[in-house]
């Protein structure tokens, strides 16, 4: 049994419960297939006990849920309301707390990596710097993966902010490069680092909730200034945007996501609600909703550290 539009249906009672869905043949779609919002129950006023009043209307028995920090946030509130929930992790952000990946992150990488690698072909040719803006609002773990991947000469993360000592370091490098004859550099940027003290933001109407707001984006172009202004090299900028989140998903993504499904069915037939799937290492376990919500997994900075040994 199915739920089709997710947070919002079951707040409007719009929901339609699709028996016997057709999954044969959607390994290999990106996206949703029963359908999804941007809607959290948390924001609407008496939304979880709306929540709770339309999965009982409709007589179900358990509720999968996959999302991101938010969602699964929302989940952990409605599973101490009554709601027998079972979460799965997904956001290509793969910040979520207790679990090593979630659905999405490895295919956003291979994007991103794929972009490094073409952008890395015009940043040699017309010997320029090359910056590509990737998704991160708290955590740079697609920057991270991707900029180690594809050999980046730079990456800059949340986890670490850029102030002006450390913007100094990164154009002396540039300038370094060039001194020793090499002619290009190539640089990933996660959208919510920290630039000179702040987050980078653009103004935007937010048209799911009705109304202006600021949105993250835009810290790639400001980068580019800075360093223009201190080194004089010629330096352009690209940001994936939406193209990291679309798409057709990698092998490891298919793998995961079949994984998780199958041990949350698990989990719903003995009746462990409350329960998110988890990968550690090369397993597949239940960890309590309680220990993931409200909290957000940053780029382990080991990891991170290997990947500066190779920068410049």
């Amino acid at each position: 049994m199915g739920i089709r539009d997710g947070w919002e249906g079951l707040l409007h009672g719009r929901t339609e419960v699709l028996d016997g869905v057709n999954t044969s043949g959607i390994i290999d779609r990106g996206g949703t297939i029963l359908g999804a919002s941007r809607t959290s129950p948390l924001e609407v006023k008496n939304g979880p006990q709306r929540v709770l009043d339309t999965f009982n209307e409709l007589g179900l028995q358990a509720l999968v849920v996959l999302g991101g920090e938010g969602t699964l946030t929302a989940t952990s509130k409605l599973f101490e309301m009554g709601l027998p929930v079972v979460a799965i992790p997904k956001t290509i952000d793969n910040d979520v707390e207790e679990t090593d990946y979630a659905i999405g992150f490895q295919t956003a990488v291979q994007i991103a990596t794929d972009a490094l690698d073409r952008l890395r072909s015009t940043a040699e040719s017309h010997h320029r710097v090359m910056i590509l803006e990737v998704m991160g609002r708290h955590a740079g773990w697609i920057a991270t993966y991707a900029g180690m991947c594809s050999g980046a000469d730079a990456i800059l993360i949340p986890e670490i902010p850029m102030d002006g000592e450390g913007i100094e370091r990164l154009c002396r490098m540039l300038k370094e490069r060039k001194g020793v004859g090499i002619n290009f550099s190539l640089v990933v940027v996660a959208e919510g680092t920290i630039l000179e003290g702040k987050p980078i933001t653009k103004p935007s109407f937010d048209a799911e909730r009705g109304g202006e707001s600021a949105r993250l984006g835009g810290v790639g172009q400001i980068l580019a200034g800075l360093i223009e202004r201190e080194t004089h090299l010629g330096t352009r900028v690209s940001s994936l945007g939406y193209i990291q989140r679309g798409g057709t998903p990698v092998a490891y993504d298919r793998m995961l996501a079949t994984a998780f499904g199958a041990k949350a069915m698990e989990l719903v037939k003995r009746g462990s609600y409350g329960q998110m799937t988890a990968l550690r290492g090369n397993r597949i376990i239940g960890v309590p909703l309680a220990k993931v919500a409200g909290r957000i997994k940053t780029v382990n900075l080991a990891m991170y550290r290997v990947a500066e040994k190779f920068f410049g």
